[in-house]
């Protein structure tokens, strides 16, 4: 006979005796309580009993870890109201913190009928986690931290050393050969695409396609059954203290703006039939219409104080349980959306913030989505760093050859400090980049000047348009030998921009080996070879993958490169003074016509110290078509420690750069 039980916590809890299950609902009539068995036959339900405040709560004697369960909610279904509930429809519990089985599209599955959805959707899973779980964190600071973007199915599909069970797993991720890799180029935090369990889209499952980035969330407890081969909630800590292990932080990829239940006519899995009102935005004057700010059919409705304390307590699982260091936040501007638009004091935003229980957690926004008013780049809070596409588009307009660019790219080497500095943010805030899973591999961008998206089944229609690329001469691969230089030059030129600048990197994983998605700038529904990252390209150019571990070396233990401050001229610290200084070729200070009218400049930083001695880098930057000299200004003793070309010279204080390359001098004095 099942108990009162207790309203808190949500979700399933497990102790000696039993089990308590507690939902809310502020809509329902009453709850039901399905059981299921491992080969989801339902075997029995139980109405919960008691009812506090919203929440639907009853405690089973005798039901141990590992039962599978749903709800069905009865409740009043009128869709033009707003109202789905549907006793017919199978629901996941919000709160579950492993689900089994997977999703099958099927008539069932929507609302509009009376067919029962259990056998075509995931059940949850009664997991015990008593014991608890303890990390050793590396906690890298902020000024140290290169981010490095990968999808954990991707990274490891195509490993040589990978077991062929393991591989697209978090087992696979965790092997040691793909975590020294890792650790040898030197990133210091592993960024995930997202892991929470989600579904394919409706119209990718008709075109034999699946979802390969995982942006379609049912479950923000729950890590996708898809990653794991038995146990998805151990695995994942096991990969998370492996990684740890390596001297390397894990940060989450997260999707708390739109969930896979889509628009008014998608699926009815979890939310929606649970308090379809609460869950969603939906349009003031007609509760039937979705407001869809995210792009993907419904929006999450951080107006509502219990989805707020949903996503709050997910964020706590997954920092506290199981071992994130850090979150990125898909479609960020969203958690900031009332019904009149964006605001950065956002309950939500505030809340996420200031939480007590992450408050050693990294933050980092996407800060736009495509609602009205959805562009928020710069307009995060203090706790937030933000991906900066502006540095992206900057640095591949520059490298591609656009006029009048090096003003612009000035600011982006700088830290971006027009964005940032106006909220009391260092240049920690700016996270760059110059390519991510969102548009073309670097590769890509010097080897396509159009997307080919036609694996997609969209008609090339869909991906971004603007992609600041140029081919020199082939649309696609080629053997043509000084095309083929050009691009590689053309790599390492944006990669030592990018580890050379102020703010903090952020590489996509592949890039390091060239790795080509063939000119698709949307591979989200391409889970192949197009996507897989080809680690055959390590024998294939082994030299770049060194180049791009010295750059990243130059990075860590140059400090000059990544200060905590911005630098107006010149900056006072508690170690010297720190200075920084614009030149053109001929060592004079940058005039205005310089920078409206050259691609060639170089930028010298210098740090004195109390007791005299001297540290000082200079990045000089032809990004022109023919050679040029440049004087390097100040100090004695340059020692050049980088250069992307091997026809670079330097002697005493001229260094003679070639076509479109980037070098570093290094000084040290007293």
């Amino acid at each position: 006979m099942i108990e009162t039980g207790r309203p808190a916590p949500l979700g399933s809890t497990v102790d000696d005796d039993g089990a308590n299950f507690a939902v809310y609902s502020s809509v329902a009539e009453r709850v039901e309580l399905c059981f299921f068995d491992a080969a989801g036959k339902q075997t029995g339900s139980h109405e919960l009993p008691e009812y506090s405040d919203s929440v639907w709560h009853g405690y089973l004697p005798g039901c141990r870890a590992g039962q599978r369960y749903g709800y069905r909610v009865h409740g009043p279904y009128a869709p033009r109201d707003g109202l789905r509930c549907n006793p017919a429809k199978l629901l996941i519990d919000p709160y579950a913190r492993a689900l089994d089985g997977s999703f099958t599209w099927h008539d069932a599955v929507y609302d509009h009928n009376g067919n029962d959805s259990a056998p075509f959707v995931p059940k949850c899973i009664v997991y015990d986690d008593r014991q608890g779980s303890s990390f050793e964190r590396p906690r890298v600071p902020w000024a140290e931290t290169i981010f490095y973007e990968a999808n954990v199915r991707g990274y490891t599909m195509r490993h040589p050393a990978v077991n062929e069970s393991d591989r697209g797993t978090f087992d696979g991720m965790r092997h040691k050969d793909v975590l020294g890799h890792l650790k040898a180029l030197g990133i210091t935090s592993l960024e995930l695409m997202p892991v929470h369990a989600f579904i394919d889209e409706h119209h990718l499952a008709e075109r034999g396609l699946r979802n390969f980035w995982g942006y379609n969330s049912i479950s923000f407890f729950a890590a996708g059954a898809r990653y794991a081969k038995l146990d998805a909630v151990r695995e994942f800590r096991d990969m998370v203290r492996a990684i740890h292990d390596a001297g390397i932080e894990v940060i989450l990829d997260v999707v708390y703006n739109h969930t896979g239940e889509s628009n008014a006519f998608g699926p009815t899995l979890s939310f929606r039939g649970l308090d379809n009102l609460t869950y969603y935005s939906t349009e003031p004057r007609d509760p039937a219409v979705y407001i869809n700010d995210t792009g993907c059919g419904n929006t999450v409705n951080v107006d509502h104080p219990q989805v707020r304390q949903l996503i709050l307590e997910s964020l706590r699982y997954w920092h506290n349980d199981m071992g994130v260091d850090g979150f990125r936040f898909d479609l960020a501007p969203v958690l900031g959306r009332h019904n009149h638009g964006y605001s950065a004091t956002h309950p939500m935003l505030e809340a996420i913030a200031g939480d007590e229980q992450i408050r050693h957690a990294k933050l980092v926004a996407e800060p736009w989505d495509p609602g009205p008013g959805g562009y928020q780049l710069g307009h995060f809070g203090m706790r937030w760093a933000e991906w900066n596409d502006r540095y992206r588009d900057t640095v591949r307009r520059f490298w591609r050859g656009d006029d009048n660019m090096s003003g612009e790219l000035a600011q982006r080497l700088r830290g971006s400090a027009d964005i940032f500095e106006w909220s009391g943010r260092t240049a920690a805030a700016s996270v760059n980049l110059v390519a991510s899973h969102d548009g073309f591999t670097l590769a890509d961008v010097v080897s396509f000047e159009r997307r080919h998206n036609e694996a997609n089944g969209e008609d090339n229609k869909d991906g971004h348009t603007p992609n600041y690329s140029r081919n020199y001469g082939v649309e696609g691969a080629t053997d043509d030998p000084s095309i083929v230089a050009t691009r590689r030059r053309q790599r390492i030129n944006m990669l030592a921009t990018l580890f050379f600048s102020q703010g903090t990197p952020l590489l996509l994983a592949g890039d390091e080996l060239g790795h080509s998605q063939r000119g698709n700038n949307n591979a989200y529904a391409q889970d192949n070879d197009i996507a897989w990252i080809d680690w055959s390209n390590r024998d294939e150019d082994p030299e770049f993958l060194s180049q791009v571990r010295q750059l990243i070396r130059l990075r860590r233990e140059t400090p000059l490169l990544r200060l905590g401050e911005y630098v107006h001229n010149h900056l006072e610290t508690d170690s010297g003074i720190v200075e920084i200084n614009w030149y053109a070729p001929d060592g004079e200070p940058m005039s205005e016509v310089s920078w409206s009218g050259n691609s060639e400049l170089c930028v010298a930083m210098t740090e004195t110290g109390g007791d005299g001695g001297r540290s000082a880098v200079a990045i000089v930057i032809n990004g022109s078509g023919e050679r040029h000299d440049f004087r390097i200004p100040g100090e004695d003793g340059w020692q050049l420690a980088f250069s992307t070309s091997d026809d670079t010279r330097f002697d005493a204080r001229v260094l003679s750069l070639p076509e479109r390359a980037i070098a570093l001098l290094l000084a040290e004095t007293g």
